[in-house]
């Protein structure tokens, strides 16, 4: 499922790259900064544009960022002015190394089935005491909207992905897509510490 939704991203990386730079996500950045020490190493998993990436770095964190898509990496190295990762979820291998984790946006392509072990993945890449913080849309089960499939998940659902995977959850909160035209499209939003 995930072959189809990165073939999306290539295929639409420009249309993708614009509709999303410009969204304003200092709120909920601002509030996952402030769960963070200071000089912070950041993984931002699946970075889509850069957007956040570029925030955390001009707000003086150590980012690393990469994406499954050529092209979207290819735009947010640019944007961010640092070269950007090409990789999956499944090829993470980092080991205790990240105070955070930024996935907003982008574990909601990982199949249902998949997920538990990616997010073993995650608590593994982060230090003890590490935030993560991910956004899926706001519904229940496996979807499919046009070309991709999401992963989607309400207040309940969400919490056993965290929780199975090592993490307590620290947050839930559901919120509008920022995006114009997207204003009734919903949200959730979940801190975690490992």
């Amino acid at each position: 499922m995930i072959d189809n939704n990165v073939e999306y991203y290539n295929k639409n990386a420009d249309a993708f790259y614009y509709g999303t730079v410009g969204v304003d996500m200092s709120n909920i950045r601002n509030k996952f900064i402030s769960l963070l020490p200071e000089n912070a190493r950041i993984l931002d998993a699946g970075c889509g544009s850069g957007r956040d990436s570029k925030a955390f770095l001009e707000a003086g964190f150590r980012v690393t960022a990469f994406d499954a898509s050529e092209e979207m990496c290819k735009r947010a190295s640019m944007y961010m002015n640092q070269k950007v990762l090409q990789m999956r979820f499944e090829e993470m291998t980092f080991e205790n190394e990240f105070d955070g984790i930024w996935a907003c946006a982008s574990l909601l392509h990982v199949p249902m089935g998949e997920l538990p072990s990616i997010m073993l993945r995650m608590n593994e890449a982060l230090k003890l005491g590490g935030i993560i913080y991910a956004s899926f849309k706001y519904g229940e089960g496996t979807m499919t909207r046009g070309e991709r499939k999401f992963s989607d998940f309400n207040e309940r659902s969400v919490i056993p992905l965290f929780e199975n995977a090592g993490f307590t959850v620290l947050n839930v909160s559901i919120s509008t897509d920022g995006r114009e035209g997207r204003e009734d499209e919903k949200w959730i939003n979940v801190f975690g510490e490992k």
